[in-house]
């Protein structure tokens, strides 16, 4: 199996680490350095432009299946979640899985007026209760690539009149998402949708709305952002733009490129190649004895073995460890080839 990326990507070594990073297309370098150049040379008249601010918005909002008028940017998956539980009135309960990423814990963690409790995460949808205020998750799990039960947890949190926080960092990118069936979703933008660090993606429902508090907001929050800059603003946006975190422009030039790219091969076939590479790893290592994490993600997790790390980086091999897990993802610019190079390197 080929790559999908094709001359869009140029790695230099056997690349499967996008869980932590994702590689950057040459057309998103090609757009960051000639923004670099126009600044050094004071060519532009600003620092970049909102037009690709807000046509990295749309894409991002295509490719999760929502307007662009739910969707809110920024630069860290943190701040949006900080938005969210900051929003949130004293003593409400927020549910969450065992072992979920720091990102998504901490701005509730840090609240000492909110009840945060923890289950298991094959379990949370049975811990969701009368008494849950937000039930908040990962997509996918960036310790071992397992999925949630997305239908259970929804299903849940709406005979309890429970909202629901997705975390789609692990798989925005690959994995088909219905933003629009959860409350909040939020994505980090450096992994699989292969955007520069400093992008990260908010959604909305029109009904949340209503209760988040735009703390975070500035004059490019407003209505008419050059009419807000000085003083209060007169009047916010009336879309989901006046939850936006200043954007950083070079990231958003870069991720505009970068999401186009995703839009023209499409979800559905980054799944299809991505799985079908994870799903050969995983046979592979299995037949080599190792124990990898079961399912059918892009991402594969092999507890205890996090020492392997290293003898794949010293045969040019790039994964990652977390939790004490061997943890590879695969993505666009990934082939068969790379698979069995991994696979070669551990089996010495």
């Amino acid at each position: 199996m080929e790559t999908l990326g094709g001359a869009e990507f140029a790695p230099e070594l056997t690349y499967l680490n996008t869980s932590s990073n994702g590689l950057l297309p040459r057309r998103t370098v090609a757009a960051v350095r000639k923004l670099v150049e126009e600044n050094a040379t004071g060519l532009r008249d600003g620092t970049g432009d909102f037009e690709s601010v807000d046509a990295a918005r749309a894409s991002f909002a295509r490719l999760v299946g929502v307007p662009a008028g739910r969707v809110s940017v920024g630069g860290s998956v943190s701040a949006h979640v900080g938005l969210i539980a900051a929003s949130l009135k004293a003593g409400a309960e927020v549910l969450l899985p065992e072992g979920e990423f720091s990102s998504l814990v901490a701005p509730f963690a840090v609240r000492d007026d909110l009840k945060v409790r923890y289950a298991p995460l094959d379990a949370l949808a049975d811990a969701v209760g009368a008494d849950t205020t937000l039930v908040a998750f990962s997509v996918v799990q960036s310790a071992d690539g397992r999925i949630a039960d997305l239908d259970a947890i929804r299903a849940a949190a709406a005979a309890h009149g429970v909202r629901t926080l997705a975390d789609a960092s692990q798989s925005a990118g690959w994995l088909p998402l219905d933003a629009g069936g959860y409350d909040y979703t939020v994505a980090g933008g450096y992994k699989f949708l292969l955007c520069p660090r400093g992008t990260s993606f908010l959604t909305v429902t029109e009904e949340a709305q209503e209760s988040l508090v735009p703390i975070n907001a500035g004059w490019f929050a407003g209505e008419q952002p050059w009419e807000s800059t000085y003083g209060p603003i007169k009047r916010l946006a009336g879309s989901a733009r006046r939850y936006d975190v200043m954007p950083s422009f070079l990231s958003y030039h870069g991720a505009e490129q970068s999401l186009a790219l995703l839009e023209e091969i499409g979800t559905p076939a980054a799944h299809a190649h991505s799985t079908a590479l994870a799903a050969r790893f995983r046979a592979g290592l299995t037949g080599a004895g190792y124990e990898p994490v079961p399912g059918g993600t892009a991402i594969v997790a092999v507890p205890r073995t996090g020492d392997k790390e290293a003898v794949l980086r010293r045969a040019n091999v790039a994964v990652s460890v977390r939790a004490g897990n061997l943890r590879a993802a695969f993505h666009l610019y990934n082939s068969t080839a790379d698979v069995d190079r991994a696979l070669d390197v551990l089996a010495g």
